[in-house]
Formats: C-alpha cells, sequence, structure tokens
C-alpha cells in the first residue's frame, strides 16, 4: 500500500536568484531518524546549502541546516553536519566532471518528501549569475507581477 503524499517542500529561493541551472538532479540523502522527523516537520533551511565531492569522489551536501527534533530523547543530531548524497556512478562521474570547469558549481534546490516515504534532495548544476543577469531576472520578476494585477 502507497503512503499518503506529503506536502513537505522545503525550496532554496535564494538558488534561483543567484545562478542560472543547467542540470537538475534528484538525489537521495543519508539521514537519522531525528533528522527525517524534523524535515517531516518542515524544520530544514537550504540556505546557503551547496555540494562537494570528498576526496574518494563521493557527493556531500554542506550547509543543509536541519533542526533538531524537539521530541529526541537521546542520539539528537547535529544540526548542519554535511550529509551523503545517493546518486548513481554515472551521474556522480558527470557532476564530477563538469564542476572541474570554472564557474561550475551544485546548489541544492529542493528538499522533499517522496512518495516512497524518502527524503529527496533536488540539486542542480548551476553556474553563477553576473550582476546585469539578476537585474534582468527582477525586471522580469515585475513585469511578470504588474501582467497579473492587469
Amino acid at each position: 500500500m502507497p503512503k499518503a503524499k506529503s506536502k513537505v517542500q522545503i525550496n532554496n529561493r535564494r538558488a534561483s536568484f543567484d545562478y542560472e541551472f543547467l542540470e537538475t538532479y534528484t538525489a537521495g540523502i543519508v539521514l537519522v531518524g531525528s533528522e527525517i522527523k524534523s524535515i517531516r516537520a518542515g524544520k530544514a533551511s537550504l540556505a546557503d546549502a551547496y555540494c562537494y565531492f570528498d576526496p574518494l569522489g563521493q557527493l556531500y551536501v554542506r550547509n543543509l541546516n536541519i533542526s533538531p527534533y524537539f521530541w529526541a530523547s537521546w542520539g539528537a543530531h547535529e544540526p548542519k553536519r554535511d550529509r551523503k548524497l545517493l546518486l548513481t556512478a554515472r551521474e556522480l562521474k558527470h557532476l564530477r566532471q563538469a564542476v572541474k570547469e570554472k564557474g561550475l558549481t551544485i546548489v541544492a534546490v529542493r528538499l522533499y518528501i517522496a512518495e516512497n516515504g524518502y527524503a529527496k534532495l533536488l540539486i542542480a548544476l548551476a553556474k553563477g549569475k553576473k550582476v546585469f543577469d539578476k537585474r534582468q531576472s527582477i525586471k522580469e520578476k515585475d513585469m511578470r507581477r504588474e501582467m497579473e494585477r492587469s
């Protein structure tokens, strides 16, 4: 029997303003029990979260803040610890080669609970925007808002 669909979606709104997304990937994330309970309660933040490769070639997310679960009696987790991401070997190889290029990084875009009950992290291979690109994004957003009003 499938689990009930969760409405938990934690977005990184700042990432779309600061970066241009080239490719997106859905990654599993290795968590402990109190972390998944905090995510289901919506107590997580993706502000300043980014991904990096360790020397062994594994992908980790850094600065993903998951608040400690209030009802956890023992074994509470560290809120900002580095967490391992689960991707296929082909995807890891592609991302590792892309990050070696100048100006590309991997940012966390959205954290959500999938239909099967597991926490998933939507990550994007991104290129940083220049100041004039950010101004253009603001202008487009304002124009869209004006069109909706009228």
